[in-house]
């Protein structure tokens, strides 16, 4: 079956870009239903070498590059793209979902099963609080939410607890005893680090272990560094793993003095990415030679340029001078 190429496929969608509309399910189903051939083709004896020899361990790393493309092309507003990028994200899926099945563990209509059945029950002011209940809400919530967006979270929050308490005593059931909880074992160890880091900070400080201050976390910075320093000081191959820890000792406190002053770690550290890329680039465009025939004090000169430049170009809020 030529799935990609046949005379019955899906043609390209007629919607004009920035005129609003609504999806078209009889559509999306038959694409989507097109995409989940495709994929048990590639993955199928006589299939893509590649994507018959990939295994979970070795898509993960490209799920968390698609999910970043994702959020670059709408930072951007870049909605060309975006379609293409979600499209690339939903791959990731359909590729999970196919090996799961290779291997006997789900198929991609468990996954669009869990995904219903989600949604349906944790919207009840608008399915209807019988059909949120037959798709397992065993929360007591008000579906009467009258256009209230606060009403609606506060129901989506209480049928999540609910849901996480029958998981929890599943899983308490099966592997361990209350005993080995843990107030931090509610933070969720699927994100991205530094936002893990930041919320792990958040959780300990609700009993109290936290540092009083943003102030106090100057001192826990410099001694973290000198931490750093002694460890990476030998040159011995063999420290790395110390090196790594103390590293990440150092990062973790970044994080939580963010945490502290009320700073978003990823979102700041994006917005560094960025300054660094405009400077950068003004750095090769003002210099007459190759970035790497200059010496250190040149290449100093010119960031020290960019930076003024970007600045005056670029004025930081109320007058404050950018870093």
């Amino acid at each position: 079956m030529d799935v990609a190429g046949s005379a019955d496929s899906p043609q390209p969608s007629l919607t004009t870009p920035g005129i609003a509309t609504a999806s078209d399910p009889a559509r999306a189903a038959a694409l989507f239903e097109q995409s989940v051939a495709i994929m048990a083709r590639l993955r199928a004896p006589g299939g893509c070498p590649w994507d018959r020899e990939q295994s979970f361990d070795t898509i993960r790393k490209y799920t968390l590059e698609e999910t970043y493309e994702v959020f670059d092309t709408i930072e951007r507003r870049d909605f060309p793209h975006l379609a293409e990028e979600l499209g690339d994200l939903l791959l990731q899926v359909l590729f999970y979902a196919e090996m799961a099945a290779n291997e006997g563990h789900f198929t991609i209509s468990d996954v669009l099963d869990h995904l219903n059945r989600k949604l349906v029950r944790r919207h009840p002011h608008v399915f209807g609080d019988e059909a949120s209940r037959a798709a397992g809400n065993q929360a007591d919530v008000d579906a009467a939410v009258e256009g209230s967006s606060a009403a609606v979270l506060r129901n989506w929050e209480e049928i999540k607890s609910a849901e996480k308490k029958t998981k929890a005593t599943a899983t308490t059931a099966l592997t361990s005893t209350a005993l080995d909880a843990s107030r931090l074992d509610s933070v969720q160890r699927a994100m991205p680090a530094l936002a893990e880091a930041a919320k792990l900070g958040s959780k300990a400080a609700k009993s109290g272990f936290d540092w009083p201050d943003w102030r106090d976390l100057l001192p826990k910075l410099a001694e973290e560094t000198a931490e750093l320093e002694a460890e990476a000081s030998s040159g011995d191959p063999a420290r790395k793993p110390g090196i790594e820890a103390e590293l990440g000792d150092l990062l973790f406190t970044v994080v939580n003095l963010g945490r502290h002053l009320g700073v978003d770690a990823e979102m700041a550290l994006r917005g560094c990415n960025l300054r660094f890329r405009q400077r950068f680039r003004h750095m090769e465009m003002a210099s007459a030679r190759p970035l790497e025939e200059l010496a250190p004090d040149e290449l100093e000169a010119l960031w020290t340029q960019a930076k003024r430049t970007l600045a005056a170009e670029s004025p930081a809020p109320d007058g404050e001078q950018q870093p």
